[in-house]
């Protein structure tokens, strides 16, 4: 990892964690419920989205108050996305991070309820929002919406479903992840425009930047299963393959794959040629997506 790059997330992980945790103190409910959704949200994630959101102010020269509440939202409803996803009714995992799946610990009926306790405080923690006018703090909680819910995550999990029972192709693969796991990390992106106040044709080379590293994001992801072990992952390796889910080597074959990721993360590096910085944080992060090994 860049010398750049793990300054900034040294820097900005204490003050991310610390925020999601206030969040989370601040709710009054069950304590059995308010412990489930704590343990999920510190079992280790690398913050990449939140940590994304910050990159881009940082990358444009602009600070803002609320960009750690914007950043943290992202954070807690991708947290909310993976308890319900590691659910036996979904893709049935019993480890994440290398700790026992919310479930496990805390049984179905407990880990359903936190992923919504997660989803619904991450919207309502945009509603407090000081110094972004409220026009565009309502386009911040319209593009979150968008990106978490049916033309976004939960749209790309449900093709994705659809897809088990069937050969998908290429171009359909692509539209599910760039759904499922593409359309966060864009919000993350998108909101950092927005809080940044940059204009439409900027914005538009940002939002290709997202579009291409959310898919070099779940490349990597599927390479991992692969090629990774239970243990460096910290969750099931080789479960793509055991449920016979279509991924890109499965598609395209390990080398075919890795081409493939070359080309996304390049096309990234390409999108942030109007950036002035000669190391801007938004490339770093292009790199360690692809070089990343969990």
């Amino acid at each position: 990892m860049h010398n750049e790059l793990q300054q900034f997330i040294t820097k900005k992980l204490p003050i991310i964690n610390a925020k999601l945790n206030s969040l989370l103190a601040a709710t009054n409910v069950s304590e059995t419920l308010k412990s489930s959704m704590a343990y999920s949200i510190n079992a280790g994630g690398k913050r990449i989205r939140p940590l994304l959101v910050l990159a881009t102010l940082e990358d444009l020269g602009v600070e803002s108050e609320d960009a750690l509440t914007v950043a943290c939202a992202a954070e807690l409803l991708h947290t909310y996305s993976l308890i319900h996803d590691d659910l036996p009714c979904m893709d049935d995992d019993n480890f994440r991070r290398g700790k026992p799946t919310n479930h496990i610990v805390y049984g179905e009926g407990v880990a359903v309820l936190a992923g919504d306790a997660l989803q619904t405080l991450a919207f309502g923690s945009l509603t407090h929002l000081s110094d972004t006018s409220a026009q565009d703090t309502i386009r911040i909680i319209r593009l979150l919406s968008d990106a978490s819910g049916a033309t976004g995550m939960v749209g790309g999990q449900m093709l994705d479903i659809e897809g088990e029972t069937k050969s998908v192709s290429l171009s359909e693969l692509e539209t599910i992840h760039v759904n499922k796991t593409g359309a966060l990390l864009s919000f993350c992106i998108g909101a950092g425009a927005i809080l940044a106040g940059l204009d439409e044709e900027k914005s538009a080379k940002l939002k290709d930047f997202a579009y291409h590293i959310g898919l070099a994001f779940q490349i990597q992801d599927d390479i991992l299963d692969i090629t990774s072990t239970t243990e460096e992952l910290g969750k099931t390796a080789g479960s793509d393959a055991l449920s016979e889910k279509s991924t890109y080597p499965s598609l395209l074959g390990l080398e075919g794959a890795m081409a493939r990721l070359a080309e996304h993360h390049q096309s990234a590096r390409e999108s942030l040629a109007f950036l002035e910085a000669e190391h801007p944080l938004l490339g770093l992060f292009a790199d360690y997506i692809v070089e990343r090994e969990s």
